[in-house]
C-alpha cells in the first residue's frame, strides 16, 4: 500500500497533497452525517437522543464542513501553483470561486450550513424529529445534494455517455454513506448499550441494509471502472489502475469482515439477546464492526487519491 501511495501524483505537491486529505476529510464527514441520520431515522430512532450518536453526528457535521473549506482554498492554492499558506489569500479564493468547481464546492458549503439546520433539530427533539415526514424529506435533499456535488468534482463528466456513469457514481457514494455512517453509529452507540431489545431490532435489520448496500457498491463501482478505463492495462501500468486495485483489494479485506458480522448475526445474535448483552458474548460481533468500519474509511482514503489522480496516467 505504502508502494503505492509513494508513486501517486499527488504526493509531488504538498498543497495537492492536503487539498486530497481536506477532500477526504470531507467526504468522510458526509458519509458519516447523512449515512448515521439514515441510520437513526428508519433503524434506530431512539438514537437521536443517546448523547454518543449525537457527538458522532456532530463531529461528523464539523469535519464535513472544515473538509470543504479547507479544500476549496487548497484547490485555488494548487491551481495556482502556490503553496498551501496562499489557500485562503482573496485572490486566491476569488479566481477559484469562477471556475466550475469553486462555483460547486461553494453550493457544498452552503449546504453544509442548510445540514447543520437538520442537524440541529435533531438536536433539540430527538426521535420526536427524525421519524416526522418533513424533517427526512430535508434531510434528503440536503444530503443528496451533497453527495451529487461530490460527483460533479471527479471524473465521471469525462467520460463517453456520462449519464449513465453520474448515475452510477450518485449509487455508488450514497450506499457507501448508508454503510460507512450506519457502521459507525453502530460501533459508538448501539453495541456499547447492549439493550436486548436494540440488539434485536436494529442488528438484524442494519445487517439487510449493509448486505444491499455492498451489493450496490459493487455494482456501481464495476460500471464506473469500466467506463473510465481504457483498457485492462491500465490497471496494471498506470498510478490510476494501481489505486484502482488496491481499493478493491480493500474493499474484498472488508467483505470478508462483513460477512463474519453477518455470520454472527446469523448464529450468535439470538444467545447474545437471550443473555441481555452480555459482554463476552456480543465482544466478537464489536471486534468484527470496528475493523469493518475502520477498512471502509481506508477504502473511502484511496477514493480520495482516485477521484485526483489522472486517469490513465
Amino acid at each position: 500500500m505504502t508502494a503505492v501511495l509513494a508513486g501517486a501524483p499527488v504526493f509531488t505537491s504538498t498543497t495537492k497533497t492536503l487539498y486530497v486529505i481536506a477532500r477526504d476529510v470531507e467526504y468522510l464527514g458526509t458519509a458519516m452525517l447523512w449515512g448515521g441520520l439514515a441510520f437513526v431515522s428508519v433503524l434506530w430512532p431512539a438514537g437521536a437522543s443517546v448523547a454518543a450518536a449525537r457527538r458522532l453526528l456532530g463531529g461528523a457535521w464539523l469535519a464535513g464542513a472544515l473538509g470543504t473549506v479547507f479544500a476549496l482554498g487548497l484547490e485555488g492554492a494548487w491551481a495556482a501553483q502556490l503553496g498551501p499558506s496562499s489557500a485562503f489569500r482573496s485572490d486566491v479564493l476569488r479566481h477559484i470561486l469562477e471556475l466550475p468547481f469553486g462555483r460547486e464546492w461553494f453550493a457544498k458549503l452552503m449546504l453544509w450550513i442548510l445540514a447543520l439546520v437538520v442537524l440541529a433539530d435533531v438536536w433539540r427533539r430527538g426521535s420526536a424529529a427524525v421519524t416526522t415526514l418533513p424533517w427526512r424529506v430535508g434531510a434528503v435533499a440536503v444530503g443528496l445534494g451533497m453527495i451529487r456535488i461530490s460527483g460533479l468534482t471527479g471524473h465521471v463528466q469525462d467520460t463517453p455517455r456520462p449519464t449513465i456513469a453520474e448515475l452510477a457514481d450518485v449509487a455508488h457514494l450514497l450506499a457507501i454513506s448508508l454503510w460507512l455512517g450506519g457502521l459507525a453509529v453502530l460501533v459508538v452507540g448501539v453495541l456499547p448499550r447492549r439493550d436486548p431489545v436494540e440488539l434485536e431490532q436494529v442488528v438484524p435489520r442494519y445487517s439487510s441494509l449493509a448486505m444491499a448496500c455492498t451489493t450496490v457498491i459493487v455494482a456501481s463501482g464495476t460500471v464506473l471502472a469500466w467506463r473510465m478505463l481504457g483498457g485492462l492495462g491500465e490497471l496494471t501500468s498506470t498510478t490510476w489502475g494501481h489505486l484502482l486495485l488496491l481499493k478493491v483489494g480493500l474493499l474484498a479485506g472488508v467483505l470478508a469482515v462483513a460477512y463474519a458480522s453477518k455470520t454472527w448475526v446469523a448464529h450468535r445474535l439470538d444467545f447474545a439477546v437471550i443473555l441481555r448483552g452480555e459482554a463476552a458474548v456480543v465482544r466478537p460481533f464489536v471486534a468484527s464492526v470496528a475493523a469493518e468500519t475502520a477498512i471502509v474509511i481506508a477504502v473511502v482514503c484511496i477514493a480520495g487519491f482516485l477521484t485526483t489522480a489522472d486517469v490513465g496516467r
